[in-house]
């Protein structure tokens, strides 16, 4: 529940001048469906008023034309570095979410952050970095060795579900977890570890095996340990069996279960080409299998001789394994926010890193129809706030705009906003993106970046030491 300002400053919001007013713009709140010309009133970081009586600010941001939105909330952002802010930030993220790979130790995780982001902040206690961390992987960014293949013993998944549960109670947002990344997890070490998350009624974000089959384990999983599951990239685990996949959540929801999901606006996913997702699916594949694969830093497909080649460099690999049919069905259910899995890693990247909310509010809701433009508002802001606000009571202050509500807020360009980066540039910012506000201060304006703002908060679940 928000936290409402007392009467006396509602009665007198005419004679008030605040920090900031954002006037004559289309405030659109998926919370409570208003969609209407209002003027809303900043104050000390959170929103104070949304009126149609005439206000004055200290600042003002005039958005007449312009849709006022609550700010997009990504609950799958791999990179969590200020360059990687600083891109979601251009695509209307005010909290950003590492949740799939997470961290193996929380509070250093939050620590290296703490001198001040852009935007919001947040981490899992992650299954598959914990185990790196529990059998001495020496990958990178994901398991290459023991962390993959190695089967735990019982002394190890002791330690592993000690280090999973010490995270939780620093703090961590939820559990994350990749089966197809640690292959030799054994069922009762998967069940072992949603078994610590349902302890603390924290959800399970998992990038399941693919397919049905990988879909019905992940559901075993949580119901026969009580965790709630979050999906991630429905699309990329589906491809074909996407509508299927839907459709099984469907009926576990019905069930009573804790479920949800998300995806992301692209045919094509990115990952460590090391990574055993990679190494299992493509090893012994043909030439015209490979092909699906693309470095994407000079462009080459995949063929014998450069998987092998690259296999031994390492690094990230772009894979088109899926079809616009299958990520419209993705995009347009009911069931699915948006993630955008952003992808970074020294220089490369996916195009998804800074253009997955634009694409979405301009191919796919002005263009394609595929849904409205209040669904997909919906889909990037009150659908992950109460995904996460269970166990965390901040994010009840997300996703809305609402007096008491934080002022994290995106106003864009309904006519014109849509995403510019690609394989080849994905660097390249949005455009209609006019201004983004963390905590009440611009990190954008007038579609600029501002430079030297570090208005961003961690947020994490109570813990011991706050």
């Amino acid at each position: 529940m928000l936290l409402a300002l007392p009467p006396v400053a509602l009665q007198a919001q005419s004679k008030t001048t605040y920090d900031r007013a954002i006037l004559g713009g289309t405030v659109m709140d998926p919370a409570t469906g208003l969609n209407a010309v209002r003027n809303l009133g900043i104050q000390a970081g959170r929103i104070a008023a949304v009126t149609t009586d005439a206000i004055r600010g200290r600042d003002t941001i005039a958005a007449r034309g312009l849709v006022v939105a609550p700010g997009f909330i990504d609950v799958h952002a791999h990179g969590q570095t200020a360059e990687t802010y600083r891109f979601q930030a251009l695509d209307g993220v005010t909290s950003s979410f590492e949740l799939e790979l997470g961290t193996a130790d929380v509070a250093a995780w939050y620590a290296a952050r703490a001198a001040g982001q852009r935007i919001n902040y947040g981490v899992s206690i992650g299954h598959i970095k914990v185990r790196m961390a529990a059998l001495r992987d020496s990958g990178m960014v994901m398991p290459v060795g023991p962390g993959a293949y190695q089967v735990a013993t019982a002394a190890d998944v002791g330690e592993i579900t000690r280090r999973l549960q010490a995270g939780l109670d620093a703090g961590a947002v939820s559990v994350g977890a990749g089966f197809t990344y640690t292959p030799a997890a054994t069922h009762d070490e998967l069940l072992a570890v949603f078994r610590v998350a349902a302890r603390s009624k924290a959800p399970v974000h998992v990038h399941i095996r693919n397919g049905e089959a990988g879909l019905t384990e992940a559901l075993d999983l949580a119901r026969a340990s009580g965790a709630p599951l979050h999906v991630v990239h429905i699309n990329s685990a589906g491809n074909a069996a996407t509508p299927a996949m839907l459709a099984m959540i469907t009926e576990a929801r019905r069930t009573g279960m804790d479920v949800s999901t998300e995806a992301y606006p692209y045919t094509a996913g990115m990952t460590e080409i090391q990574s055993a997702t990679v190494q299992d699916l493509y090893r012994t594949a043909t030439d015209s299998t490979l092909a699906e694969i693309e470095w994407p830093r000079t462009g080459e497909r995949m063929n014998r001789e450069r998987f092998m080649k690259y296999s031994a460099v390492g690094g990230p690999v772009v894979l088109y394994r899926n079809t616009e049919p299958m990520v419209t069905a993705a995009i347009a259910s009911p069931l699915a926010m948006i993630g955008s899995d952003a992808y970074w890693q020294d220089g490369t990247g996916h195009p998804r890193t800074t253009g997955t909310f634009s694409r979405v509010l301009g191919r796919y809701a002005r263009e394609q129809h595929a849904l409205s433009l209040m669904e997909a508002l919906r889909k990037m802001t009150f659908m992950p706030a109460q995904r996460l606000e269970a166990r965390v009571p901040a994010m009840r202050r997300k996703g809305r705009l609402a007096p008491g509500a934080d002022a994290d807020i995106t106003i864009f360009d309904p006519a014109t906003v849509r995403d510019q980066s690609t394989y080849r540039e994905p660097t390249l910012p949005p455009v209609g993106i006019a201004y983004v506000l963390v905590n009440g201060v611009p990190v954008v304006a007038r579609g600029q970046a501002v430079e030297g703002v570090t208005p961003g908060r961690a947020i994490r679940a109570p813990h011991g030491r706050q």
